[in-house]
């Protein structure tokens, strides 16, 4: 039984994060599929850089609600402690299965985005304090750079650092955990890197071109 509820928690934390937000307030509300323009991807990343902040913000948010669902639909059960080892092991489990639906949506074509909201759910539903720590991080290193990407990299980065040295950790899979979000942040935007390197990565307007067009006519 208990394999059975395991397995239908996992099927719906990877519906959970094939939930397209980017792509369907795109078409819905712009007539405008966003992974046709910009980098591609269906993030509020790619969603602030050809819609505005509007849409970028609802589907930041939306993005982040994913991975904390989807981390804590394991106290859908009764069958583990709270906090302890296996209880956050599985929390890892179903929030890396719905970024897994974020970048891989069933419900897109399997088109999607990097994940990096998605993901930060699921910190904040594992780990809030550290998270908490990593989105001031993210915070200013945006309000500085108006880099998203090299926010997301850096905030990526102190999180083990936040974990392991600040807090000491005992708990083996969130130490690993902690480590593979720093990795993964890095290999996903080993592109961006590139462009960051070149000075060519585009930073984040909170004006839709066609809206800077019309105020400067």
């Amino acid at each position: 039984m208990q394999f059975v509820i395991h397995i239908i928690l996992i099927l719906l934390a990877y519906l959970l994060g094939s939930i397209p937000s980017a792509v369907w307030i795109g078409k819905w509300f712009y007539n405008t599929d966003v992974r046709e323009h910009g980098s591609g991807n269906a993030g509020f990343t790619n969603t602030f850089r050809v819609l505005g902040w509007k849409p970028g913000l609802p589907v930041f948010f939306i993005d982040i609600i994913k991975g904390w669902l989807a981390a804590n639909l394991i106290y859908l059960t009764n069958f583990y402690e709270p906090k302890t080892g296996i209880f956050i092991t599985l929390q890892i489990i179903l929030g890396s299965v719905a970024v897994i639906g974020h970048i891989f949506p069933i419900l897109a074509g399997f088109r999607g985005g990097k994940g990096v909201a998605t993901l930060l759910g699921v910190v904040i539903a594992i780990d809030p304090v550290s998270s908490l720590i990593c989105a001031g991080i993210f915070l200013v290193t945006f309000l500085i750079s108006k880099y998203v990407s090299l926010s997301s990299i850096i905030a990526g980065i102190f999180f083990p650092v936040i974990v392991i040295i600040i807090f000491k950790t005992t708990i083996t899979s969130l130490i690993i955990f902690s480590i593979i979000v720093a990795v993964l942040l890095i290999f996903t935007h080993r592109e961006n890197i590139g462009r960051l390197i070149r000075k060519e990565e585009s930073k984040v307007k909170f004006v839709r071109k066609n809206q800077e067009k019309s105020e400067k006519g």
